[in-house]
C-alpha cells in the first residue's frame, strides 16, 4: 500500500522574505559573539593608531627625529630579546583589547523634563532679548536654547540651580532697570523661594545666575578673633570677603567669614544704623555689639522700647547705665555730649603740647541706642527735647573722640529718624524680611541676591559706607532671661558677660583716670524690668554741670564708673 504524502504548508512571498532576514539576522549575531574578541582587538588598535596620530602631529618637527629613533630603539630591544616579539604581540592584543572594550554612554546632556523646561525659559525671554531687526536672533520663538544657555545644572527637585545665558550686544545690561526685569523674570521661573545671584559680565555679554546656600545660624556669640576697634557684625558667604576666622559652630571649630566694623579715629565709617521689622534680630546685634565692646571700652546703652532686653547688661564691669526711660536717656545723652566735647579738647592740647592723648581720652566710648524714634514721641508728647538731638556731637565729631555710635530702629518708624542720624551712619544694616526697594532706601543701593520672604532673625543685608552690598547672618545673641531662647545659646552669652557688682557683692576698686572725679550715687533715669537695676553715679562730669543733682536714691551701691553720668529728676 503507497504512503501518502504530507499536505505542505503554502509559503508565501512576504513570509519567505520575512524567514531569509530572520535567518540572517540570527547568523549576524552568531557572528558577532563568535568574533567579539577580534571586533574589541580591533576597535582597539584603531583607537591606538589615531591616538598615536594625534600625538604625532602635536609633536613639533625639531623633537620627532629623536622620538622616531627612541622608538626604532624600543622595537628593536623587543625583537632580540628573547620571546620579545611574542611577548610584545601579546602586550599590544591587551591593551588594545582594554582600550576597545565596550563602555556604558555616560549621559552629559540635560533629561527631557530639563530640556522642557530650558526651552520653556528661552522661550520667555524672547520679548526682552530680540528685536524685529535682528537678522539673526539668538532668541527666537521655537528657537534653539543650546545656543543661548550653557553651564546648566539642576538640583534633585529638577530645578535649575545655575545657569549661564548668553544674551545680544544690543540689550541694555546698564540700565537698572532692565536688569532688573531679566533677574526677576529668572528668579519666577527658576523657583521661588530660593536666594539667586545674578553676576553680569557686560564686556562678553553674558549672565550667570546661581542659587546661593543658606547662611548658618549655629554660631552663637563668643570671643572672636578681632583687634581692639574691630566689632563682627556677622558672616557673610565665602567669596565676599578676603578674611576668615576661627569660629565655634555647635560642637566643632571652622573658619568662617565675618563682616568686619572698624571703629575709632581712622574708621571711614565710625558710626552704624540697623533697620528690621519687629523679631528682625537688630536688638540681638546691639547686644552682640556691647558684649564685643566691653573688654576694650565702656557702653552706654539706650533703650526706647522699655521691655528689659539689656537687662543682662545692668550693673555690668563697663556698662555706664542702661537707661529705659526718657529722663535717664536725656541725662546719659546729654553726658554722652559733654564727655565728646571733653575728649575733644583733652586731646587737642595733649596734641598742642606735644604729647599723646590721655589714657581716658584713647578708651573707646560705645552708645548703643534702641528704637531711639519711640522717645522722640514720648518727648515730643511731654514737651521736652528729642533725644536724638542729642546725639549730634557724638555723631559728628566721635570718631576723633574714639565715641561709637551704634543705632537700631524698624522700618515704620525711619521717617521719625533725625536727619543728623540718618547722615553720620554710613555703615548700614537691613535685617528681616525686606522688598528691594527697602533695602535700597538703606543701604543705598538693592542687593545683589533676590531677598527671599522667610528669613531667620539676623538675616539681611550689610554696606559700609559705599563698598559693595553684602549678605548677612548675625551671631545669635538672645536675651540670656528669655527662656524661650537656645539653652545652649542662652549660656554662651552668659559666658560673656562682665562681673556684676551689685547689693552683697563687694565692689572691685578700678584705677581712677586723670581727672576723673570723686564718684557718688544718684538715682537712674530709667530703671530695668527684670533683675536688680545698678545705680549710675551722677555728679559734674568734669566741670560739665547739668543741673541739680537729686538726693541719693536708697538702692543698692553704686560702682566706680569711668565717668559719671547725671541723673535728672
Amino acid at each position: 500500500m503507497a504512503r501518502r504524502p504530507l499536505p505542505r504548508i503554502p509559503i508565501s512571498g512576504n513570509d519567505r522574505i520575512a524567514r531569509s532576514r530572520e535567518l540572517a539576522r540570527t547568523a549576524a549575531d552568531n557572528a558577532t559573539d563568535v568574533l567579539h574578541p577580534l571586533i574589541t582587538i580591533s576597535r582597539g588598535l584603531r583607537l591606538l593608531a589615531a591616538a598615536g596620530l594625534r600625538k604625532w602631529s602635536d609633536t613639533p618637527k625639531d623633537r620627532r627625529g629623536p622620538g622616531l629613533f627612541l622608538a626604532a630603539v624600543c622595537v628593536l630591544a623587543v625583537a632580540l630579546a628573547p620571546y620579545g616579539p611574542l611577548l610584545g604581540l601579546i602586550g599590544l592584543m591587551g591593551v588594545a583589547a582594554w582600550k576597545g572594550r565596550e563602555r556604558t554612554p555616560v549621559r552629559t546632556g540635560p533629561e527631557e523634563s530639563q530640556v522642557a523646561r530650558l526651552q520653556a525659559l528661552h522661550d520667555a525671554l524672547v520679548p526682552y532679548f530680540s528685536v524685529p531687526e535682528d537678522p539673526s536672533p539668538l532668541f527666537a520663538h521655537g528657537g534653539e536654547w543650546a545656543k543661548a544657555f550653557s553651564d546648566h545644572e539642576f538640583d534633585a527637585d529638577g530645578r535649575l540651580t545655575r545657569l549661564r545665558v548668553k544674551y545680544p550686544p544690543y540689550f541694555p545690561d546698564g540700565e537698572a532697570e532692565a536688569r532688573a526685569r531679566i533677574e526677576h523674570l529668572l528668579h519666577a521661573k527658576s523657583g521661588r523661594g530660593r536666594e539667586y545671584l545674578f553676576v553680569w559680565d557686560e564686556e562678553a555679554n553674558q549672565l550667570l545666575m546661581s542659587v546661593l546656600p543658606a547662611l548658618p545660624v549655629t554660631i552663637a556669640a563668643q570671643r572672636f578673633v578681632t583687634a581692639p576697634g574691630e566689632l563682627v557684625l556677622g558672616f557673610t558667604d565665602p567669596d565676599a570677603v578676603r578674611r576668615t576666622m576661627p569660629v565655634l559652630d555647635g560642637d566643632a571649630t571652622r573658619d568662617a567669614p565675618p563682616v568686619v566694623w572698624r571703629t575709632g579715629p581712622r574708621s571711614t565709617e565710625p558710626h552704624l544704623l540697623a533697620v528690621g521689622h519687629p523679631g528682625s534680630g537688630t536688638t540681638s546685634l546691639l547686644r552682640s555689639l556691647a558684649l564685643q565692646a566691653l573688654p576694650y571700652g565702656d557702653v552706654l546703652i539706650v533703650e526706647g522700647s522699655g521691655t528689659g532686653e539689656y537687662a543682662c547688661l545692668t550693673g555690668r564691669a563697663g556698662v555706664l547705665a542702661v537707661e529705659c526711660g526718657l529722663a535717664g536717656a536725656l541725662a546719659g545723652l546729654e553726658w554722652a555730649a559733654h564727655e565728646t566735647e571733653r575728649r575733644l579738647i583733652a586731646a587737642n592740647r595733649a596734641r598742642q603740647s606735644g604729647h599723646p592723648a590721655p589714657e581716658d581720652v584713647r578708651r573707646p566710648l560705645c552708645i548703643l541706642v534702641d528704637k531711639p524714634s519711640v522717645l522722640s514721641h514720648v518727648a515730643a508728647a511731654d514737651g521736652r527735647p528729642d533725644p536724638q538731638q542729642l546725639l549730634q556731637i557724638p555723631l559728628r565729631h566721635g570718631r576723633a573722640a574714639h565715641v561709637t555710635v551704634a543705632v537700631a530702629d524698624q522700618f515704620d518708624s525711619l521717617e521719625f529718624l533725625d536727619e543728623t542720624v540718618r547722615t553720620h551712619t554710613r555703615a548700614r544694616l537691613v535685617l528681616g524680611p525686606a522688598t528691594p526697594e527697602q533695602v535700597k532706601g538703606v543701604l543705598g543701593a538693592p542687593p545683589h541676591t533676590t531677598p527671599t520672604a522667610d528669613v531667620p532673625p539676623g538675616r539681611g543685608y550689610v554696606r559700609m559706607g559705599t563698598g559693595a552690598v553684602l549678605r548677612l547672618q548675625v551671631p545669635a545673641t538672645p536675651d540670656p532671661y528669655d527662656e524661650a531662647a537656645s539653652e545652649a545659646h542662652r549660656q554662651a552669652v552668659l559666658g560673656l558677660l562682665p562681673e556684676r557688682y551689685g547689693t552683697g557683692e563687694p565692689e572691685v576698686p578700678r584705677d581712677r583716670r586723670a581727672g576723673e572725679p570723686e564718684a557718688g550715687s544718684a538715682g537712674s533715669g530709667g530703671t530695668a524690668l527684670t533683675g536688680p537695676h545698678t545705680e549710675v553715679p551722677a555728679g559734674p562730669a568734669r566741670g560739665t554741670a547739668t543741673g541739680p543733682v537729686p538726693e541719693p536714691a536708697s538702692g543698692p551701691a553704686a560702682r566706680t564708673a569711668s565717668a559719671p553720668v547725671p541723673a535728672e529728676g
